[in-house]
């Protein structure tokens, strides 16, 4: 399988990208997708088709998003044109292109999709890339691009119902946390996952109680 043509591909679709969905952040999702299931399951190789599938996922996952692409569905037929170049069997296909279709945050709010194994490796690394010190500085990076205000104790959190309410709904960057990200530790689906999500979940807290400490001064 040519993961190398994998990542020019995402490298040309994220080239422009400047709110933290760049190439970057889809090699960090790789490289921590597959630490995590090569730590979770200690018999499998880094060699094998499950870790090429859940990189390969990786890599691609944001070249589809409606936050940075504009008509998904032609970039999806030159990904399966892709995938079936690089060597990938038509299984190994369809478990790739339903996991980059189905995993994100929105697509998940009304009805939660149960993906693959090695989807479920992908959306946890995708979602610990949302916490820790790196969550908080794509936070503020996409808030900013989007003009959202860091903070304004006038604007409530809320609950959020579905994937139109997310997207359109008045928001702050500090609401984001308390709206989305607080709550990504639950949802998490392998046990690497969880135990990272914990990890870095303590570290945004202290970030925004710190935060709330300075603004009150």
């Amino acid at each position: 399988m040519d993961l190398e043509k994998v990542k020019l591909f995402a490298k040309k679709q994220l080239q422009d990208e400047r709110t933290g969905h760049d190439f970057y952040h889809g090699q960090r999702v790789a490289h921590l997708a597959e630490k995590m299931y090569l730590i979770d399951n200690p018999q499998a190789h880094k060699t094998s088709r499950m870790v090429a599938i859940i990189k390969t996922g990786s890599y691609l996952h944001d070249t589809i998003d409606e936050k940075v692409c504009d008509r998904p569905e032609l970039v999806i037929k030159d990904i399966k044109l892709l995938l079936e170049e690089s060597g990938f069997e038509s299984l190994e296909i369809a478990d790739i292109l339903f996991t980059i279709q189905n995993m994100s945050f929105s697509a998940n709010i009304e009805h939660r999709h149960q993906l693959p194994l090695s989807g479920q490796y992908v959306q946890d690394a995708d979602r610990l890339e949302s916490l820790g010190a790196i969550g908080i500085a794509r936070a503020f990076t996409y808030g900013g691009k989007h003009g959202n205000l860091i903070y304004d104790p006038k604007i409530k959190p809320v609950t959020l119902l579905n994937h139109d309410q997310y997207r359109n709904h008045k928001e702050t960057t500090i609401n984001h946390f308390y709206e989305k990200l607080f709550n990504l530790e639950k949802l998490m689906n392998t046990k690497s996952g969880k135990k990272e999500a914990h990890r870095r979940t303590e570290y945004m807290r202290g970030f925004i109680a710190e935060f709330m400490n300075e603004w009150e001064v």
